[in-house]
């Protein structure tokens, strides 16, 4: 088995206090590896987007830890949760956060420009990988002249433009029609896995199951079950 990109270890998040607190992640535990795209699957308010939030450094959880590589996240500083967010992990938000005014080109620079790279250099750079996604012909364009897809594809160019070891995509087709959402995903899994990579996709979409290397089901904040393989829904 390739080596653990991730290891979540007892993880708990809770919100509220007193007789009002919600668990919505209960003692989660798992590994991901390098060159696997694994899915975590489940009904919303399962915990899924929460979890995903702690194993990227965006939401400290109430217990446990996160290891990426050999780094404890939540043992880390402000500062290096930071620098961890901006230079380890590639993070597709569901609603993507494009920047309406930018240019895709500019859209997709943002994490090269926050290195304080060079304007020109960043936006050259951001070219190359929009022609990686299929976009080249797109650089100048804003995000409200694009389709749904497009746009998908502009926030992925914008996630690897840094080079992450990790990429964490949250429901990526959730704004699709199911043709698009298909091509998404398979384009994810050809062209952005690779061996050094590991790609985490929170999703409820079952018809984009079959691209799993491994599917975890979660269920009122905890894993219910692992399973190899894609997960056939009838």
């Amino acid at each position: 088995m390739a080596a653990a990109a991730v290891k979540a270890m007892g993880l708990v998040k809770w919100f509220g206090e007193g007789d009002a607190r919600t668990f919505a992640v209960k003692d989660v535990s798992f590994e991901a590896h390098f060159g696997e795209m694994l899915f975590i699957v489940g009904p919303s308010g399962s915990g899924k987007t929460t979890l995903l939030s702690m194993i990227s450094g965006i939401l400290r959880p109430d217990a446990g830890e996160v290891q990426v590589e050999d780094r404890k996240i939540w043992s880390m500083t402000n500062d290096e949760i930071a620098d961890f967010r901006l230079n380890t992990v590639g993070f597709v938000f569901q609603d993507y956060h494009l920047f309406p005014r930018l240019t895709t080109a500019e859209n997709v620079a943002i994490p090269l420009i926050l290195r304080r790279e060079n304007w020109d250099d960043a936006i050259k750079v951001a070219e190359t990988y929009l022609e990686i996604v299929g976009l080249k012909e797109r650089t100048g364009l804003t995000p409200r002249k694009l389709s749904g897809g497009e746009q998908q594809r502009v926030a992925i160019a914008r996630a690897i433009v840094g080079r992450p070891d990790i990429l964490i995509f949250d429901e990526p087709t959730a704004s699709l029609d199911g043709d698009t959402g298909r091509k998404i995903v398979d384009f994810i899994k050809k062209e952005i896995l690779n061996d050094r990579r590991c790609i985490i996709i929170v999703t409820h979409d079952g018809r984009i199951y079959e691209y799993a290397d491994r599917i975890m089901q979660m269920e009122d904040g905890k894993i219910m079950n692992t399973v190899q393989g894609a997960l056939h829904e009838e």
